[in-house]
């Protein structure tokens, strides 16, 4: 059994990590809350560009428009032989697996795009995943450790503009993108998004509408006009939703992480509390007995 002395020391180090982890907790809940207002503030803009170029998108305009050509008739990743993959990772570790989670879903990306013979580049943002990929001495096309966890517009046009001008030249034949998805603050998967080309849009909500009633726009200028100003803010959006909804799922991440520090320490305090009880008390008994004997051995 550990000394009385040994343990008190190890109680004082694990009150104060106990602590920290409670600090950065209440911080990073505090963070998740703005984090997460930016995240539910954006998608109303992101749905309605998304449905405006689904009612422009006509399959002819996919010839006049770079930003529409697609690479192969069918299957994800067909004719595409040069990839580009840009991951969006954290600057700041004590968040769990949160980063560990975005590394393993890029490098599963890149081994299908190799898979297809696809020449694949690899663009970072955030310190995390930079570290790890030039540990594995992967080459790295580019990379930004400048963005903290309140992205700007400005930050996803820096980003999405390179990768549209190369796409619009044949550069590139497509543009994925991973990052985190804010579904809540304990589920936030790690996922890839295909930014580029724009995906021809599903099924709209127009489409259920005109069985009933018909819709007709008065468009000026053209529509041709409209979907060149709209398909790179469409991108641009897009980046920047990958951007936002990462900052605000690593902040619940870090949150959960801290909690579940801060649960363990607890616990661990219990344990060597009652260790330390233990310990002391077999000291004091042992004293007693100490003093009795000699007590004993004197009057003997």
């Amino acid at each position: 059994m550990a000394k009385p002395r040994e343990l008190k020391r190890r109680i004082r180090s694990v009150q104060n990590t106990r602590k920290i982890t409670k600090t950065m907790e209440l911080v990073s809940t505090s963070k998740l809350k703005r984090a997460q207002d930016r995240v539910v503030g954006a998608r109303p803009y992101a749905q309605a560009l998304a449905e405006v170029i689904g009612e422009l998108y006509a399959p002819e305009l996919a010839e006049r428009f770079p930003l529409l050509r697609q690479p192969g008739a069918t299957g994800r990743g067909a004719g595409v032989r040069r990839a580009a993959l840009l991951l969006i990772t954290s600057n700041r570790g004590l968040c769990g697996a949160f980063n560990a989670n975005l590394i393993r879903e890029a490098r599963r990306r890149l081994e299908e795009l190799e898979a297809q013979d696809a020449h694949t580049e690899l663009h970072l943002v955030g310190k995390k995943g930079v570290s790890f990929f030039k540990f594995t001495k992967r080459n790295i096309a580019s990379q930004r450790v400048d963005i903290g966890d309140r992205p700007t517009l400005e930050h996803a046009a820096e980003l999405a503009k390179p990768l549209m001008e190369r796409f619009a030249n044949g550069e590139l034949d497509s543009v994925d993108v991973v990052f985190a998805k804010f579904n809540s603050a304990v589920s936030t998967p790690p996922t890839t998004l295909r930014i580029l080309p724009v995906a021809p849009p599903g099924k709209r909500r127009s489409d259920v509408q005109k069985t009933t009633t018909a819709i007709n726009y008065i468009l000026r200028p053209s529509a041709e006009q409209i979907l060149d100003q709209l398909l790179p803010l469409y991108v641009q959006n897009q980046v920047f939703r990958a951007l936002v909804e990462t900052a605000a799922a690593e902040h619940g991440a870090r949150r959960t992480a801290m909690k579940n520090a801060t649960d363990a320490g607890s616990d661990m305090l219990t344990i060597l509390q009652r260790t330390f009880n233990r310990a002391r008390q077999a000291q004091i008994t042992q004293e007693l007995a100490e003093i009795v004997g000699g007590a004993e051995a004197l009057k003997g």
